[in-house]
């Protein structure tokens, strides 16, 4: 089976995130997307990141009914921060019954020679990049690793999201029910 890996922090989850997910899993090659959520991004400042297991239950919460869309937690099992070479090289040894691929952002696709061992994962797996506004051009959309795909444009982020809860605003439809009920169950991001 062919996996696609959509990484994450998922702080929160939202429709984003599951729109880019279900594109991949159903207008791709990829048999299923699995969710990976990352307890911290190297690449990224620790900030207003909630607890990783409220984040994974989050996840949980907004993929419990699709058939081709499902959560890992491979990363809690990784030293921090923990870096995708190594989760892929984990993931390859749990399970070699599976192909893995890469799900990202063009913009992520822009800074990926920043990531450890990029070049081990450009020459060992396929990446399936989804467009980001203004992030358009890099060199590696040609290289023969990267598919880049007609996923829908999603302007939404969790930052946005994250500031209208605190602002006490409305995030009805930005985020799944059961998500919005355990964010407000449990006061996050107030």
């Amino acid at each position: 089976m062919k996996i696609g890996l959509l990484f994450g922090s998922f702080n929160p989850i939202h429709i984003g995130h599951l729109i880019i997910a279900n594109y991949m899993a159903n207008h791709t090659d990829l048999d299923k997307v699995w969710l990976v959520v990352s307890p911290q991004n190297p690449l990224k400042k620790y900030g207003d990141l909630i607890n990783t297991y409220d984040r994974l239950e989050m996840a949980r919460l907004a993929t419990d009914n699709s058939e081709n869309l499902s959560v890992s937690d491979i990363e809690l099992k990784l030293p921090q921060p923990s870096y995708t070479i190594d989760t892929l090289t984990l993931l390859k040894e749990k399970h070699p019954e599976h192909t893995f691929a890469l799900i990202m952002g063009s913009d992520n696709l822009v800074s990926l020679h920043k990531w450890k061992n990029y070049k081990l994962i450009l020459r060992d797996y396929q990446i399936y990049v989804y467009p980001r506004p203004g992030y358009e051009n890099t060199d590696l959309a040609t290289h023969p690793s990267v598919h880049i795909t007609m996923t829908p444009l999603m302007e939404l982020s969790a930052t946005f999201i994250r500031k209208s809860i605190a602002e006490k605003k409305n995030v009805q439809f930005f985020v799944p029910d059961p998500v919005l009920k355990f964010i407000e169950s449990k006061g996050l991001y107030r």
